[in-house]
């Protein structure tokens, strides 16, 4: 039996995903902020490590190479590679270079520009080998990618980070860490548009969290006023918002509001889906394949737009207690199985 163990090294999560003979088995994503340093990364590979078990081959992509912890992109993909390899030792290790396929280690200097940021390519590659076109959107804590795939092959517009973003093909929302005056600029309560405090006073975890659609385990992250992570204590940050104290309205004045910020989330993620389809001309019919915590957005925007959706876990060979962790893992997920045909 062939295992392979797909990483992906991120900002504030690392994710890893286990596949016997190109089947996902397990999947897992442990909290990594790279603004804490290395050694937290390493000890999150020591995690879930634990938790998948030996491997005969691991492969690794990687977004945290953008984090200010390096002065480059450049040394954050060097560096992150080396601790891959120090990781996971004495295992052998590829790293993926989207475009340029799986490279070794020792030339991720010479291909930069290739390994960083690529997890989205990974995902977007299992998705052409399974649609002949279809349009992939992955929802993650910090950032959505809204991929075209036509004629059975990634058709995006940019590549790297920057040109993501100037495509529309990268937004910067998620359903965790997004501050909330990073979604909006202002928003009606108590009968007016107020503007936000531009404080990182609640994040979009206390929205959700508020609404009762946060997935379980999906917010790793310490909470903006280092309390609690009930609804109770989402209220209160949620109201800060707007200069307010949560006992300044009742609860439904609360959820209305919330439920506005999650509205307005969906809508930038619309809009930015109809950007790339204004572009890729795909077939009405052509289904959006969602992945990652926010899937749930991904299938109301498919319904807003007309258009079947199918989740990304429905793609794979994944064992059923795994569908959930393979698809917030999608680009882990999508490593272990495409480095099972190289």
């Amino acid at each position: 039996m062939s295992v392979i163990t797909g990483w992906d090294i991120g900002g504030a999560h690392l994710k890893a995903a286990r596949s016997d003979n190109a089947r996902i088995v397990d999947a897992v994503q442990v909290a990594s902020p790279l603004r804490l340093g290395l050694d937290a990364v390493a000890d999150a590979f020591a995690r879930a490590k634990a938790r998948l078990g030996a491997a005969d081959r691991h492969v690794v992509t990687m977004t945290g190479e953008l984090a200010d912890t390096f002065a480059s992109r450049q040394e954050g993909v060097e560096r992150l590679s080396a601790l891959a390899v120090r990781a996971l030792a004495p295992t052998a290790v590829s790293l993926y270079a989207g475009r340029a396929g799986f490279i070794a280690p020792e030339a991720a200097p010479r291909h930069v520009e290739d390994v960083a940021s690529a997890n989205w390519y990974a995902s977007a590659s299992v998705v052409a080998k399974a649609c002949a076109a279809a349009l992939f959107i992955d929802i993650g804590s910090t950032t959505t990618d809204i991929v075209p795939v036509a004629g059975g092959a990634v058709a995006a517009r940019g590549y790297t980070d920057a040109q993501r973003l100037r495509a529309g093909e990268l937004i910067y929302t998620g359903l965790v860490r997004s501050f909330l005056m990073a979604v909006a600029d202002r928003a009606p309560f108590a009968g007016s548009f107020t503007p936000l405090i531009n404080e990182n006073f609640a994040n979009m975890a206390d929205v959700y969290r508020i609404l009762g659609t946060l997935p379980e385990d999906a917010d790793q992250m310490v909470t903006a006023d280092g309390r609690e992570k009930t609804a109770e204590a989402s209220i209160a940050r949620l109201a800060r918002m707007v200069g307010r104290d949560a006992g300044d309205a009742d609860a439904a004045a609360w959820i209305a509001l919330a439920r506005w910020f999650a509205e307005a989330q969906a809508r930038t993620i619309l809009d930015g889906a109809l950007l790339v389809l204004s572009a890729a001309r795909l077939a009405a019919d052509a289904p959006m394949v969602g992945a990652g915590i926010g899937d749930h957005i991904v299938r109301a925007v498919a319904q807003r737009l007309d258009r079947p959706h199918i989740a990304f876990a429905d793609l794979l060979d994944v064992a059923p207690q795994a569908r959930a962790a393979a698809s917030c893992c999608a680009p882990a997920a999508a490593l272990a199985i495409l480095a099972h045909g190289q």
